[in-house]
């Protein structure tokens, strides 16, 4: 609803230790769903074989802020970001922008170049740099959907539009990033805008304020262009007096559905937070949390339950710090259907957020941008879902031409402290291809003088025998070009030890 104390909170912060997260698991027959273009049948998602596909993602904001570019780059590099959120088991990254990122001159801000990090990114501008960023986030695997998150950078806005950013210019900017994108099936769609609220109606036939109105005319235009796309249409705040989340009240789609030009294309999505957001009446009824799965479906689980068409809660969250979030967060979650048990005939969902910078959420990254938030990623283990096929990778495979293990496969290694606070510390390993051949795996080893153990690892499995650590790479990295690299992390303890020695192989 009043959505006064999202902020985010621009602050660089420390390097530390994250922990790994739990694999999805899945059906096996939809271990390889996800390639091309997608489109809808029902209340399900398909890939272009036809095959069910889950979306199970995060939020990873900051386009829509003043840096003009996702946060945390001023900590990262942003590819072992997204090779963090494909080891947590995250299969999609929504991306909010804001109109401004078209603007001539506008250049991202906030980003730190040191030591090699986002290297690729200097002198682009912020759309040259989401082009990296959908470029990397196909090749490990995950898909994108594209958010309109606010006009400008200034803040949300109730409409589509506003005296500075009129409806022509917000249907010309998505018509530019559905061409931009044309032919690159990592973008699956994109959501119109976030977060419609009074005045914005459903169904009331003022084009000044009907939202689903504007939502079919940003809609066909965007699919005149890029006719592939899915639009994701979210919610309004009102419909005939009952009041919600903004952009979560999508009551209006049984009297009003969303019509466009192209079948099979409409998704919609609602929002749905906690007491640390906003209180609403329903966390205060004595039969909270068995109240919830029936406002859920009066709001909009009703569109999946009655097969109309697939929702897509694209944003909930909390910072988890009273009882009621915790208790409101396990029964979302168990409402969104367990993947084991209906794999990919389930709600679809992005987390907010991946940033720990919203100030009343919180994300999954705590604040010094590395350690991951166990707990808030935990309740979301039984929704996660299999990733999809990797957009690129490089030449060569095992045995092959060019493939490693063969004559001129080499590699070395290189490990580095990132942080250190006494009781643990956490560190990376840098894997180099120094042969002639690309790798296609490669495994690293080393022994450590003291006590330490690995607590957790990320972009590479491992065992630990005694002093010695043998880390072997995640199935999206073992392929590195020649002079490329790749790199795992992980946090140990205790802190305090030297720096050992490391051997890499190339398998």
């Amino acid at each position: 609803m009043f959505r006064t104390l999202r902020r985010a909170l621009c602050a660089a912060a420390l390097l530390i230790p994250l922990l790994a997260g739990v694999s999805p698991s899945a059906q096996a027959a939809e271990d390889a769903a996800g390639a091309g273009y997608w489109h809808t049948s029902g209340r399900q998602i398909l890939d272009a074989d036809g095959q069910a596909v889950r979306v199970a993602g995060i939020n990873w904001f900051g386009f829509e802020t003043s840096n003009h570019v996702v946060h945390g780059l001023w900590s990262r590099d942003y590819k072992s970001m997204i090779d963090q959120m494909k080891s947590l088991g995250y299969n999609t990254l929504r991306i909010p922008f804001s109109d401004d990122i078209f603007k001539a001159g506008t250049v991202p801000n906030s980003i730190d170049f040191s030591s090699g990090k986002n290297a690729d990114l200097q002198g682009l501008s912020s759309l040259g740099v989401l082009d990296k960023i959908v470029a990397y986030a196909g090749q490990d695997g995950l898909k994108v959907i594209l958010d309109r998150h606010r006009p400008d950078s200034a803040g949300q806005s109730a409409l589509w539009y506003t005296a500075a950013v009129p409806e022509s210019t917000w249907i010309a900017n998505l018509k530019a990033l559905a061409t931009r994108y044309l032919g690159q099936n990592t973008v699956v769609g994109i959501d119109l805008h976030n977060e419609p609220h009074d005045p914005a109606c459903w169904g009331c036939g003022d084009t000044a304020t009907d939202w689903r109105l504007a939502a079919q005319r940003a809609g066909n235009a965007v699919l005149s262009v890029n006719p592939d796309l899915l639009i994701f249409v979210e919610g309004v705040q009102t419909f005939n007096g009952v009041s919600g989340w903004w952009g979560g009240n999508l009551m209006g789609v049984a009297q009003y559905p969303v019509n466009l030009s192209v079948a099979n294309r409409v998704v919609y999505s609602a929002h749905d937070y906690a007491t640390s957001v906003a209180q609403q009446s329903w966390f205060s009824d004595p039969s909270f949390p068995a109240n919830m799965p029936g406002i859920w479906d009066k709001y909009w689980g009703y569109i999946f339950k009655q097969n109309i068409a697939p929702v897509w809660v694209g944003e909930f969250g909390t910072t988890l710090q009273s009882t009621v979030d915790q208790k409101w967060l396990a029964a979302l979650v168990d409402y969104l259907r367990p993947t084991s048990t209906y794999g990919s005939d389930s709600f679809h969902w992005t987390f907010w957020s991946w940033n720990p910078n919203s100030g009343d959420t919180g994300g999954i990254l705590k604040d010094d941008w590395q350690t991951v938030d166990t707990v808030k990623d935990g309740y979301l283990a039984s929704i996660k879902a299999p990733g999809f096929p990797s957009n690129g990778g490089g030449p060569g495979g095992p045995g092959g031409p060019g493939g490693p293990g063969g004559p001129g496969a080499a590699c070395t290694a290189a490990y580095t402290v990132t942080s250190d606070w006494g009781s643990g510390f956490n560190a990376e390993v840098k894997v180099t291809n120094t042969g002639t051949t690309a790798l296609s795996s490669w495994k690293v080893t080393w022994t450590w003088s003291g006590s330490q153990k690995v607590t957790n690892m990320w972009n590479a499995s491992y065992t630990q025998s005694g002093a010695t650590v043998t880390a072997t790479n995640a199935a999206h990295n073992g392929a590195v070009a020649v002079g490329g690299s790749a790199t795992l992390g992980f946090g140990g303890a205790p802190g305090g030890g030297s720096v050992p020695t490391v051997t890499c192989t190339a398998t």
